[in-house]
């Protein structure tokens, strides 16, 4: 289940882990391998993240490995959730296979993996996986990194459906959607890569997945927050990536910790002395700091 530790090593390499957790990685394999318990554990976990592979699970749904993480020996710190995705991998590859997908298509999306140890170190200043219940996707293969953008296979529940119908889209509960998603170090969102990654999820979800024919992409994130605008350059990336969407509308309730922690790395960064090196710094924290308060955005665009 777990490899040697001289396949461990080409293995974490494959998945992006930063190198500076390998050796730690290699070293823990030892306590995790003579662990009976801890053996144990992960093998349920890797279980329950393959069964059913490729099946749209609710979030709330399947393995809840973020609380499963929790019952692994403390000496294992935050590593317990990649020894779960190397024991998945060959699971997942499997099924990429069977879909056709590209070698290049699913080695980029499971590189998330070794993005997701770098956001954990930023934060914390120490290895683990940064969100590792959002990494159960990437393995089950329910999302695709398809250029600059994420591409997540989705059914609209009702409250979704309601809101985007607010926006024109006819779809129903249960109709095929796209969730987008904007990943953090993968550069700017350009216009012409946010055009390059939807023609290939065009293409990408019509060839591999032609049993859901998908209409439509939405997005949730405070990237949609139409305040925005009034603080950033009409042609900065941003805003032009809003304004693919047909927004339906903003959450009620403010989500200040959204922008702050993708844009300053860390939610829990006091608002007085968020930086001012950037125009999004500047425009994030000034409204902040001004008493304003940031939302969760909701759009959709068609595909």
């Amino acid at each position: 289940m777990i490899p040697d530790a001289d396949e461990l090593a080409e293995v974490l390499l494959d998945l992006a882990v930063p190198h500076e957790d390998i050796d730690e990685l290699i070293a823990l394999r030892r306590a995790l391998t003579a662990d009976a318990g801890a053996m144990r554990l992960l093998e349920e976990c890797a279980g329950e993240l393959v069964r059913d592979m490729g099946q749209i699970v609710d979030y709330g749904d399947g393995l809840q490995l973020r609380e499963r993480v929790t019952e692994a020996p403390a000496g294992l710190g935050g590593h317990f959730a990649t020894y779960v995705f190397v024991a998945a991998l060959p699971h997942t590859r499997a099924y990429h296979r069977a879909r056709g997908v590209p070698a290049d298509v699913s080695r980029r999306t499971l590189t998330d993996l070794g993005r997701h140890m770098a956001l954990h170190r930023r934060r914390h200043g120490r290895g683990g996986v940064q969100s590792p219940q959002w990494l159960v996707l990437h393995f089950r293969g329910e999302l695709y990194q398809l250029g600059r953008l994420q591409f997540q296979r989705a059914q609209l529940w009702r409250r979704a459906a309601l809101t985007l119908g607010t926006a024109g889209f006819d779809g129903t509960a249960g109709t095929p959607c796209l969730d987008i998603h904007i990943p953090e170090f993968l550069g700017p969102l350009t216009p012409a890569a946010c055009d390059r990654s939807l023609a290939l999820a065009r293409e990408f979800f019509a060839l591999h997945h032609p049993e859901e024919p998908y209409r439509a992409a939405m997005c949730h994130s405070w990237l949609l927050d139409p305040q925005l605008k009034k603080h950033l350059p009409a042609d900065s990336n941003i805003v032009r990536f809003q304004e693919r969407f047909r927004i339906a509308r903003r959450d009620s309730e403010p989500a200040d910790r959204e922008p702050v922690q993708f844009v300053f790395g860390d939610p829990e960064l006091p608002v007085a002395g968020l930086p001012r090196r950037t125009t999004l710094e500047r425009a994030i924290g000034d409204h902040l700091r001004a008493g304003g308060h940031w939302y969760i955005g909701r759009g959709w665009l068609p595909l």
